[in-house]
Parts: C-alpha cells; structure tokens; sequence
C-alpha cells in the first residue's frame, strides 16, 4: 500500500510506502514524518500513487486552490474504492 500525502514545507504531493517512517520530499528536501503528513488515500500501487499525485497537483493549479475540501477528499477516496472493487475479480 501506498499513502498519497502532502510536503508540510512546501505543499506538494507525493506518495511514501506505508511501511515507511521518513520520506524526503523530492520537491524542497524536507523530510516528512509518515506520522505527521495528512494523509489523502492510501493505494495499492506505486504507479496508482503516481498518477494520483499527478492529478492532484494538475487540479490544483487549475482552479488555483491551495488543498482539497474534506468532502473533496472523501470523494476521492470513495471514487477509488469503487474502482478497485471493480477491477477486482470476482
């Protein structure tokens, strides 16, 4: 599993291991405590990670928000459940 997060220095996503304690963040350097950084959604693949942080920062800059509502983030999450419930065989 794979957390979607957020740089507490410099904002910008990026995703960490869920086994993992530190990561530093490619952007600023800073080093982020998986204990500390809000967590987004958790996924099962790094490349699904990827592309969510991709995403992410793509609808940000175009609405020129600085982070996702909680309901926002709710929708993502509930979104992502439904995917994998329905690419998982049955």
């Amino acid at each position: 599993m794979y957390l979607v997060i957020r740089c507490p220095g410099c904002r910008s996503f990026t995703y960490m291991d869920h086994l993992q304690r530190w990561k530093l963040c490619p952007v600023c350097g800073e080093i982020i405590s998986s204990q500390q950084a809000p967590v987004y959604i958790e996924v099962k693949q790094y490349s699904e990670a990827d592309q969510i942080v991709a995403q992410l920062e793509e609808f940000l800059r175009k609405t020129k928000r600085t982070d996702l509502t909680d309901e926002e983030i709710a929708r993502l999450r509930a979104t992502y459940a439904r995917w994998v419930q329905a690419h998982v065989p049955q």
